[in-house]
């Protein structure tokens, strides 16, 4: 049975960002990825980083989105420099565009809510809208704008914290299909593949949505899969140069006009499948908010499967046994939370506590255990 300090069951951006932070404390960290490490959701996401809510559901999320945001200019710095590979993270701001007879007062409530929460939000009008973005549609009736709003690229960033992560001397495996826990007694001492066992101090639960195919971890991870389809666009001269949104879909620059757009939300199970409807209603909203990309070329399709709860919260913290930690179902905002996630369980699992108020994200929220018997 092979024995490691730290095993992280999955390897999109939260279990390598937590093997980096654990790694660089030098602590022997193993890495299970039941595919290629990163393919999943990571590989999927669109990088937009805005610690703005979407809705008045999101209020919950912000603290821990505010703190993720304030570290990201050095997370990225850091795993720049330790992986040697860059992330294009770009802080050019975004622009959300309203439409319709109601767009000025959506538009001012959404302006009204951001400020109440510390967010440097700002109402503009559509003129002022197209002096910073000019490839902006004039269809639009209001629009506000987000000038420290960042973005990266999410492939270009998992694949530089994958090897900050090993050069920090973390062990990442790959094709290594966890099928169970093992438990004995109260406490979690390791986990079982389809064809080994391995023995931990701490696992950590980082599997996203296929989290709670993890036996003996089903009913504390209670994940499940909402689809989000995208598509990639080459724009005839680089267009747009800020991330621009709206309710309909958003646009996401990456340099020398490609762009991504999305997403859809589908409830679709664990089927990853591109249709006509999906990719044809990102297209739409796109063409809205930028009408020249009505004739940009279509580079790629793909989709993802986000890790959802039944909260839309994730699950972030000791779990039932001691020695299980849960990180997971980050829905639609792996990417975002990755820095914040990390450092505050990474300090958890090493130092037995966390100064940050996780009370809204603890995986016992949802069971009649209380957090203290799994600490």
């Amino acid at each position: 049975m092979d024995s490691s300090g730290v095993i992280i069951i999955g390897g999109g951006i939260i279990g390598l960002s937590l093997a980096y932070r654990i790694a660089s404390q030098n602590r022997r960290v193993v890495v299970l990825d039941r595919q290629a490490p990163g393919l999943e959701a990571s590989w999927a996401a669109a990088g937009m980083l805005s610690a703005a809510p979407e809705t008045s559901d999101d209020l919950a999320l912000v603290p821990l989105a505010k703190k993720s945001f304030a570290l990201y200019p050095e997370f990225v710095a850091a795993i720049e420099e330790n992986s040697g590979k860059p992330a294009n993270f770009r802080r050019d701001g975004a622009l959300e565009l309203f439409f319709g007879d109601s767009a000025a007062s959506e538009r001012d409530r959404t302006v009204a809510s951001h400020r109440a929460l510390g967010l440097t939000t700002q109402a503009v009008s559509p003129t002022e809208a197209i002096s910073i973005e000019p490839s902006l549609s004039k269809s639009a009736f209001a629009a506000a704008w987000l000038p420290a709003e960042y973005s990266v690229e999410p492939r270009l960033l998992t694949s530089a914290v994958l090897q900050a992560a090993k050069n920090r001397g973390a062990d990442v495996r790959a094709n290594v299909d966890v099928r169970n826990l093992v438990i004995e007694g109260s406490r979690c001492v390791g986990v079982e593949s389809q064809s080994e066992k391995f023995a931990a101090e701490h696992v950590v639960l980082a599997a996203g949505c296929f989290s709670s195919g993890i036996a003996a971890a089903a009913r504390l991870a209670r994940t499940e899969p909402v689809r989000g389809q995208m598509v990639s666009l080459r724009a005839a001269r680089p267009v747009p140069n800020h991330v621009v949104r709206s309710r309909r879909g958003y646009v996401v620059p990456r340099g020398n006009g490609l762009l991504v757009a999305g997403s859809t939300i589908e409830r679709a199970g664990f089927e990853k499948k591109v249709t006509a409807a999906g990719i044809g209603g990102i297209l739409s909203a796109a063409v809205e908010l930028i009408p020249e990309l009505a004739d940009a070329a279509i580079e790629e399709t793909w989709c993802g499967l986000r890790p959802d709860t039944p909260d839309h919260l994730p699950l972030i913290g000791p779990a039932e046994y001691a020695g299980l930690w849960l990180a997971t179902g980050h829905y639609r905002n792996g990417i975002l939370l990755a820095p914040a996630t990390a450092q505050i369980l990474g300090d958890w699992i090493l130092r037995g506590k966390t100064e940050f108020n996780m009370d809204a994200y603890l995986p016992l929220r949802f069971t009649s255990e209380k957090t203290a018997a799994a600490l």
